[in-house]
């Protein structure tokens, strides 16, 4: 197959580790920096093109997207779509999952488990903003943050309120969420590719960091799934209409939930915590799926 891999940067691990699994199967791979794709829209004659020239025909891509770039990027993939190129993570996928309120009202309408949360843009009683979601303490996320960043923990009402009312200063939008204190500053990221998990780690925050992301010095280990845990991951997937993707699930007393669905989940922290070969069990999902104009969406939406 011909793979081209959207990726603003060549050097990272998931994009290294991507291409050199696909060569090694025998795959011919292209990365290729999404800001640097331009389009020709054109009735039944779509393109995209690249420092000057058209791109040739894919099989398939895999988009790296970045969530600073996600307008432009799924519009690139959906010009791939449009043109008949297999995309392992649709565009339309990818927008859902990137919108944080949308991602969690569409898991919460199918019933998948979720911290009990909060939205607000201007509430006019931010104690009672914080009581509905069980009282302090509580997590409170911008929006628009991303690898923990605008991610806070409040220890108070007090404090919470002052947080509240300070990202509303901004005129930020956010999400007030119960802290699952019992997760003991641990979350479990499961990478689901084809509607399997394929891998699993324990991610645990540094010692007084309530966020478990590595590179703010968290460690992770290898780690064994429940059956609820499992169908949970895959049941989050399911809904946001990803193929691959990294699923972060807390353990609570009520059972898992879900923190987020992550559409271009780093592979580095899970190869190394597990030792397998994710990049390569993408490819084998491509060479089993990748079809012409096998897009559910096909660009639309």
């Amino acid at each position: 197959m011909k793979v081209a891999i959207l990726s603003r940067n060549k050097n990272l691990y998931s994009t290294r580790r991507l291409k050199e699994a696909g060569e090694a199967m025998g795959h011919e791979v292209d990365i290729i920096d999404t800001l640097h794709c331009y389009m020709d829209i054109t009735s039944n004659n779509s393109t995209v093109r690249y420092h000057g020239k058209e791109l040739p025909k894919y099989d398939a891509i895999i988009p790296r997207i970045g969530a600073s770039v996600t307008f432009y990027g799924t519009a690139v993939a959906r010009q791939f779509e449009m043109m008949g190129t297999f995309n392992i993570n649709e565009s339309v996928a990818i927008s859902r999952s990137r919108d944080k309120l949308r991602s969690l009202q569409l898991l919460s309408r199918k019933g998948i488990g979720l911290p009990r949360t909060g939205f607000a843009s201007r509430p006019d009683n931010i104690k009672d903003l914080i009581k509905n979601v069980g009282g302090a303490p509580v997590v409170i996320k911008l929006l628009e943050g991303t690898q923990g960043i605008g991610v806070v923990l409040a220890d108070t009402a007090k404090a919470a309120e002052a947080i509240i009312e300070a990202f509303m200063g901004l005129k930020a939008n956010i999400l007030v969420q119960e802290f699952v204190k019992e997760a003991g500053g641990a979350d479990i990221r499961c990478l689901v590719i084809g509607g399997k998990v394929v891998a699993a780690m324990k991610r645990q925050g540094a010692e007084g960091e309530f966020r478990s992301n590595l590179h703010r010095g968290g460690s992770a280990e290898v780690v064994r799934l429940t059956k609820a845990e499992r169908e949970t991951a895959v049941n989050a997937a399911k809904v946001m209409g990803l193929n691959m993707c990294g699923v972060d699930l807390l353990r609570s007393q009520n059972g898992p939930m879900v923190m987020e669905v992550n559409s271009s989940p780093g592979l580095e922290g899970i190869e190394t915590a597990t030792g397998k070969n994710v990049a390569g069990m993408v490819f084998e999902f491509l060479e089993k799926n990748a079809k012409p104009n096998s897009t559910r969406t096909r660009g639309k939406g």
